[in-house]
């Protein structure tokens, strides 16, 4: 019974980080996509740990029953009776994995039927907003045309470090969730992750001049920079002005990349 439940288990759990890291890419929901090549090796040693464990079981049985078969005739003189006491006169292995063993495979079972979602704006409104440390100084021109696509924490860092302004007069686009704020205030949002989605940290960028979708709605939000403030001063925030605000799908990655 305890290689049988062990095995199970490792089974059960392999095939759920396969499902998540080779078959679909549900395993951006979590991790990094560097480290996809772990998850699928890690599910792959898994299977077969998995059935090793229920070989073994197998074929510990069988040994068990020659045992106890061996015993039995060795007591007494070759009498086949049987001594009741504990311990003695039984080859088989009465083990048991305990019952509750079995609740191990309740997070492989979500994994494989309905993975949880990415992290969305509970996260994000639980901190800040945070953007990589720097200085104020002047930022490389933004490409010709308009709009230009942005990512969150390079709109950001422009309108909070930039001394050049390099943002006046674009027409810009950021894509992301929305989040809001008790006093009214709406943000596009994005989380960063350095490794997992447990470190996530959020990315958020003021919205005005536009209706606020329910939250959680993936969005590409089109409008110009707003200045708030000196670069560099607390009163230097990231705020978009909309002209227009499209309702997406949430993107396979999504996380914010830097």
């Amino acid at each position: 019974m305890r290689f049988r439940t062990q095995g199970v288990l490792l089974l059960l759990c392999g095939a759920a980080l396969l499902r998540v890291a080779l078959f679909s890419e549900l395993y951006l929901r979590y991790v990094k996509e560097g480290l996809r090549p772990y998850l699928v090796i890690s599910g792959v040693l898994l299977l077969v740990l998995g059935v090793l464990g229920l070989v073994r079981r197998e074929n510990g049985d069988g040994d068990s029953r020659d045992h106890g078969e061996r015993d039995s005739r060795d007591q007494d003189g070759g009498d086949h009776g049987h001594d009741d006491r504990p311990g003695h006169g039984h080859g088989h292995d009465h083990t048991r994995s305990p019952r509750i063993a079995w609740l191990l495979a309740a997070p492989a079972l979500a994994l494989l039927i309905y993975p949880p979602p990415a992290l969305g704006s509970y996260s994000a409104e639980r901190e800040a907003a945070k953007v990589a440390a720097q200085s104020v100084g002047t930022f490389p021109k933004l490409p010709a045309g308009d709009p230009v696509e942005l990512t969150l924490g390079a709109f950001a860092s422009r309108a909070q470090f930039d001394s050049g302004a390099s943002m006046k007069g674009r027409t810009l686009r950021l894509t992301g969730f929305v989040t809001k704020d008790d006093d009214g205030k709406w943000y596009v949002a994005r989380l960063f992750v350095n490794c997992c989605a447990a470190d996530a940290a959020p990315l958020k960028v003021q919205v005005r001049g536009a209706k606020a979708p329910a939250r959680d709605t993936w969005v590409t939000v089109t409008g110009t920079w707003h200045r708030t403030g000196k670069p560099g001063s607390d009163e230097a925030r990231p705020v978009l002005n909309a002209t227009s605000v499209e309702r997406v799908d949430q993107p396979s990655n999504p996380y914010e990349k830097r």
